[in-house]
């Protein structure tokens, strides 16, 4: 018999005005003083001022770090944990999108640790994890990136992507407040809207899944694609913008514990090479992996047609798997992201360069139903920059 786990935050807190809550979480653990990791953009936008307020009203001793980019190289998270180190802080807040949640939970951990951010990556690191590192707590000002209930950071390489990932990187709570992502541009909203898309779809395929996995990736799958074209073209819609938000929760949790799959493992290289962002990178090769997989899992696609309210009554469940697909182009097209890869200034004759970069992340490929060889990476490559779903041609 295979067992299975599922592992989350100790604690996570949800809802509009739930950063208020901040500082008790802070008090809790009798910290003295705190390293906050931010968004320059966030900080310019005014959200990191909200929570400041609520540090300063509580007494708590605080200082605040911005220097911080998307897509972070080995350079600003190994910065980032010596000033960690240098301000010699007991607790770590992280609030912003991914990438500052990821260097928030890394350079907790790793200031406890010997050695650099390098020395842990999963590729090429050669050093274990020995510390749990400093208590944090992680607030996404973002509804995509799911990294408050992760256990991975993610760091850019010269050609592609790398992680650190270890539970000891797993909040010790996360604080999810809706009102955060309601200033977000709809380009940001459309990119990390897909992004956690891609988390519920992938989760949800996964070899990996299970019972409890399925059930958060289906509630994700329908929370995110029946709001997310109206969080981005209507961004004061206080509704879409909650289901988002509560959408990138749920499907964090699932595919955390069930894993992802190609879509991920070829979007690395993307982001590597190209530094396209992350959910964008995700978006532009979404329909062209799940036109490689549904043969597959028919019956999971059949049931994720259903999910994104693709009209399935008349249809078997080979014909609503292939409108599954088709479904995820038309909702990438929808909120504004380009389909093809020749869009992102991307050569054909780059192609091989990305499959070989490709089928090295063997990590996020092990949970697809479908599994690759050097080839099967390579056509989904040329796919995505012709812009070819071979599976609408067979319907």
């Amino acid at each position: 018999m295979m067992y299975k786990t599922f592992a989350s935050p100790v604690k996570i807190i949800s809802g509009e005005g739930s950063i208020q809550e901040v500082p008790a979480i802070v008090q809790s653990f009798e910290a003295e003083r705190m390293m906050v990791f931010a968004d320059p953009g966030v900080v310019e936008a005014g959200i990191v001022q909200k929570l400041e307020d609520h540090l300063k009203k509580a007494g708590l001793q605080y200082t605040i770090y911005s220097e911080l980019v998307p897509e972070p190289p080995l350079d600003v998270g190994n910065k980032a944990l010596q000033s960690l180190r240098d301000f010699q802080a007991d607790f770590v807040i992280g609030i912003g999108g991914g990438s500052a949640l990821d260097i928030a939970k890394a350079a907790a951990v790793l200031c406890k640790n010997e050695g650099n951010v390098e020395d842990y990556l999963n590729l090429t690191g050669k050093k274990e994890l020995t510390h749990k590192g400093l208590p944090k707590v992680l607030i996404p000002t973002t509804a995509g990136t799911g990294a408050e209930v992760t256990d991975i950071s993610v760091f850019s390489l010269e050609d592609t992507k790398d992680v650190i990932t270890n539970v000891k990187l797993l909040a010790d709570a996360a604080v999810v407040d809706p009102e955060l992502t309601y200033s977000l541009p709809p380009h940001i909203t459309a990119s990390t809207g897909v992004d956690a898309l891609t988390h519920a779809l992938e989760s949800f395929v996964s070899v990996n899944a299970t019972p409890l996995t399925e059930a958060l990736s289906l509630d994700a799958i329908q929370r995110i694609s029946s709001n997310i074209r109206t969080a981005v073209w209507n961004g004061n819609d206080e509704s879409a913008r909650r289901n988002m938000a509560w959408g990138s929760l749920i499907a964090g949790l699932s595919f955390y514990n069930a894993g992802v799959g190609g879509v991920h493992a070829l979007a690395y290289p993307l982001g590597g090479l190209y530094k396209i962002p992350h959910g964008v990178s995700n978006a532009a090769l979404l329909p062209y992996v799940f036109d490689y997989i549904w043969p597959s899992c028919i019956s999971k696609m059949a049931r994720m047609a259903d999910a994104l309210d693709v009209k399935t009554e008349h249809l078997n469940k080979r014909e609503a798997a292939i409108a599954a697909v088709k479904e995820l182009k038309n909702i990438v097209e929808e909120v504004g992201i380009p389909t093809t890869l020749d869009q992102y200034g991307i050569e054909e004759k780059d192609i091989e360069y990305l499959a070989q970069n490709g089928i090295k992340q063997t990590r996020l490929l092990a949970p697809s139903p479908k599994p690759y060889t050097i080839d099967d990476v390579r056509e989904r490559y040329q796919a995505a920059y012709h812009g070819e779903l071979k599976s609408l041609t067979s319907l």
